[in-house]
């Protein structure tokens, strides 16, 4: 690696022979400049990774300066060195973009400790938004939005922990993102262009799951007819993802321990062990200690998994991101539907900033939705988000689906039913706020008109019931 590139500014000689002779000794590249002029001509013809500049110059201030530097390179950290008289106003230049400054006569050490906390602290930045940037091109993720202190935290978390091959081990309710992270961490890392393997371990029964992992060999069981490779083997070199991993039956949890601890296992019927490089993030909504009490988790491989823990906060605890995620989430779904709508009202807006969010993003997404589909606006008002009552076929939230479709005495109807039960009241509710005018209707449920039709002749539904509210 190359040493860092230091360029100091200061119109004193023997301080620039002093800064040189101690930086070189450091393993810094220093270049040095005896005035503003020639600092910016080096500045325009050569990139530094650092730049340490005099409040007192000959002719500029050392705020002017660095703002002048900052024209050529803005990412680049500036320390101000200043006489003791000076201080307030190197405080000023801390304010106006400094990154810390030093008083002279300066202690070498704490002059490198500055520069190498300087150092580190860009790096980061610059990482975060080299991460922002790989997820908004590949997966444009929602829960990207991330102005809050909590957020900013976990994106710091990630930026830190990619470069390792460490187990990840991330907490959050449904609908935080844990997948999302989960594949910012690959993204991040020197196996992002292997393969990212996914797997919710609650939505695969026991019996196959083991398959599912470890593969299996022909005619280990019935129905085998040809060897098959397991998402570890599929993995290999890259990122494997186990979601919901608090649901993995204790069966399989000894065998997912000793993969991860040994990083080879038996395929299902196989005699001989399968070798794996694989870097392992599991995700749960659990609290798996108290799994762990409860005698559902095992005690070893919870230790095993919980090696660098991540935290997600419930969008209830980060309502400073929802302004900033519903601009997004609206432009991603209005993209989507082909609408044109353009924000939402500030009656809106405060039912929104108000509501607990018991789904999270999840259920953000699905409220703007339903919003941008009922609108008849440019914007989103306060009555088509988050009604006590919803009309008929609005289904924004979890808890409005439980109303419209669980029975008062709670008995499940089944998923056919449930379905269609809301296709017939969302058309129904549809081709009201249409006025019975099929393409239009056709056009917000996106559907070609004929398939449209289509729906309409399966629910028995008729356009001239409609057409009469115009």
């Amino acid at each position: 690696m190359s040493a860092p590139k230091i360029l100091v500014i200061d119109d004193d000689k023997n301080l620039l022979e002093l800064a040189k002779a101690k930086l070189n000794a450091a393993n810094y590249a220093v270049t040095v400049a005896l005035d503003e002029h020639a600092a910016l001509d080096v500045a325009n013809t050569e990139s530094f990774d650092l730049a340490i500049v005099d409040w007192r110059l000959a002719e500029l201030d050392g705020v002017t300066l660095m703002e002048k530097l900052h024209a050529v390179d803005p990412g680049m950290p500036v320390i101000i060195l200043t006489g003791h008289a000076s201080v307030e106003g190197a405080v000023e230049a801390m304010k106006r973009g400094a990154y810390t400054y030093l008083t002279k006569p300066f202690d070498p050490r704490e002059l490198i400790l500055q520069i190498d906390r300087a150092l580190e602290s860009c790096k980061l930045a610059t990482e975060n938004q080299r991460l922002k940037g790989l997820l908004k091109e590949k997966y444009d993720f929602a829960n990207l939005v991330a102005k809050s202190d909590k957020m900013q935290r976990v994106l710091e978390a990630v930026s830190r922990i990619a470069k390792t091959d460490s187990t990840v081990y991330i907490h959050g309710e449904s609908g935080t993102g844990k997948e999302m992270i989960a594949k910012a961490i690959h993204l991040a890392s020197p196996r992002k262009d292997k393969a990212f393997v996914a797997i919710n371990c609650a939505a695969i029964p026991e019996t196959l799951l083991e398959s599912e992992l470890f593969g299996h060999e022909k005619g280990a069981f019935t129905g085998a007819v040809r060897s098959t490779k397991g998402l570890f083997t599929q993995a290999n070199d890259g990122t494997l993802f186990l979601d919901e991993v608090g649901d993995m039956p204790l069966s399989i949890q000894v065998k997912l321990l000793r993969a991860l601890e040994e990083r080879q296992f038996y395929p299902v019927g196989g005699e001989k062990p399968v070798q794996v490089d694989v870097r392992v993030v599991v995700a749960t909504k659990k609290d798996l200690v108290d799994e762990v009490k409860k005698g559902l988790f095992r005690e070893d491989l919870f230790y095993r998994i919980h090696v660098i823990p991540i935290i997600l906060p419930p969008l209830k605890d980060r309502i400073e991101d929802i302004p900033y995620l519903v601009d997004h989430l609206l432009k991603k779904i209005c993209q989507q539907m082909k609408r044109d709508v353009k924000g939402v009202t500030p009656k809106a807006m405060e039912k929104l900033m108000q509501h607990d969010w018991p789904g999270n993003v999840r259920e953000l997404e699905n409220t703007l939705e339903y919003a941008v589909t009922m609108t008849q606006r440019d914007v989103v008002t306060d009555d088509l988000v988050l009604q006590t009552k919803l009309p008929v076929g609005a289904v924004a939230t979890e808890n409005s689906l439980q109303a419209q479709l669980l029975p008062t005495d709670g008995a499940f109807k089944t998923l056919k039913e449930a379905r269609s039960e809301f296709e017939r009241a969302y058309l129904v509710r549809l081709l009201h706020s249409c006025n019975g005018k099929a393409t239009r209707a056709a056009e917000i449920a996106g559907k070609y008109r004929a398939d449209f039709y289509d729906l309409l002749k399966k629910h028995d539904i008729k356009l001239a019931d409609y057409k009469r509210f115009n």
